[in-house]
């Protein structure tokens, strides 16, 4: 069954092709980034910096999470081999992250690329403020054409350093940012039926269209000495990711040029979503219930059937109690539904700007604040 599509394929779903990728989350373990003996791999990290460059040269943003930093720390510091203390492991988190950061710098700036380091726990993905500022701060950097290297903040992390959950992270980044396709560069070459290193008749998955609970019962442990993450969290890392419409591929990812190896197929697994991100998200805030109202002047909703960002200037009234990040309806002035979206202001902030200029907004609030009430992105009409 190598190369067999997963349950719920049936022979229809094909395999996401690299190089249509929008918006492309690269994750990177440690075990390919860093040797136990000689330290930074630098030269597939160069090799890397490449993938990286074609992919920007195709018209894709990229983002790469990357792990390593607590494993280039603890060699600098001398630190035994075997399980750290948790101090141990935020300590050589600090000493490793500037140089994870210096590395990454230095393989992409020769190719004109900025670079920015990005430092989250999985805790701010799921606060909602901390959300929006995280999706808003990602959104601007792309924007620019900066490549993010994000990591998580290993230095104040408690469960988090725990439990090495980059695979998961690197999902719910993947969702934050609405990518289109995510890869885990690890080490092993794709989902299997069970462990290849410990059952011989493991065979593995092409596509897996659906995961069910016989494909959750397969996941495995973790193999590498040197990376945390096993089977398990990256099948937990494909359901977020495929929820937010993101396609996710394993693949082995230690040959130089992985995302090259990809596109002439080598082997991988690939969990397909059945929608693509936008329309993922656009569904997600639709189902969810409105806890205000924004009522709107004509010009607002010309401005909002052409397709435009909700701006304060055009609301007339706002009602109901809501925080940032909370869902609000949007009304004409007649008082009919016309979209939902996600308001980036409270209520009482919300009622101090409506009928106010964008440009206002500082003088009024008293510090300066996003120029939409409700982005386009994150309202479905």
């Amino acid at each position: 069954m190598v190369g067999a599509e997963g349950p719920g394929a049936a022979g229809a779903v094909a395999a996401p092709d690299l190089r249509a990728a929008r918006r492309l989350v690269i994750k990177i373990g440690s075990a390919l980034l860093v040797d136990r003996k000689s330290g930074l791999r630098q030269g597939w990290l160069s090799a890397l910096a490449l993938d990286v460059v074609e992919a920007k040269l195709r018209g894709a943003d990229v983002v790469l999470v990357s792990s390593g930093s607590i494993a280039l720390g603890r060699k600098v510091l001398g630190l035994p081999d075997g399980v750290l203390t948790l101090e141990q492991s935020q300590a050589a988190a600090a000493v490793g992250q500037i140089r994870l950061a210096r590395a990454y710098e230095e393989v992409l700036a020769p190719h004109g690329i900025t670079t920015a380091q990005v430092l989250v726990t999985l805790e701010d993905t799921e606060d909602r403020r901390r959300y929006l500022n995280s999706r808003a701060t990602m959104e601007t950097l792309l924007g620019l054409g900066v490549v993010p290297i994000v990591n998580e903040n290993d230095t104040v992390a408690t469960d988090e350093i725990r439990f090495g959950d980059n695979d998961r992270l690197a999902a719910q980044i993947a969702v934050t940012a609405g990518a289109d396709q995510l890869i885990l560069l690890s080490d092993v070459d794709g989902f299997y039926s069970a462990n290849p290193k410990e059952d011989p008749s493991a065979t593995r998955f092409d596509v897996v269209a659906t995961i069910t609970p016989e494909i959750e019962a397969m996941a495995g442990d973790a193999i590498s000495g040197l990376s945390k993450g096993g089977m398990k969290t990256k099948l937990l890392a494909a359901k977020t990711a495929v929820a937010g419409g993101c396609a996710m591929a394993i693949m082995e990812g230690s040959a130089l040029r992985p995302l090259k190896a990809l596109i002439d197929g080598a082997a991988r697994t690939w969990f397909v979503p059945a929608a693509d991100p936008q329309l993922a998200r656009k569904r997600w805030i639709n189902a969810m219930k409105p806890k205000g109202e924004l009522v709107l002047d004509a010009g607002a909703v010309a401005a909002l059937k052409a397709g435009k960002s909700l701006l304060p200037a055009g609301v007339t009234k706002v009602s109901g109690n809501f925080g940032r990040g909370e869902p609000v309806a949007i009304l004409s002035p007649e008082g009919v539904v016309l979209a939902k979206g996600l308001c980036r202001y409270t209520s009482a902030e919300a009622k101090q700007i409506a009928g106010h200029r964008s440009g206002e907004i500082e003088a009024i609030l008293g510090y300066s604040g996003r120029a939409a009430l409700v982005h386009r992105d994150d309202m479905v009409i």
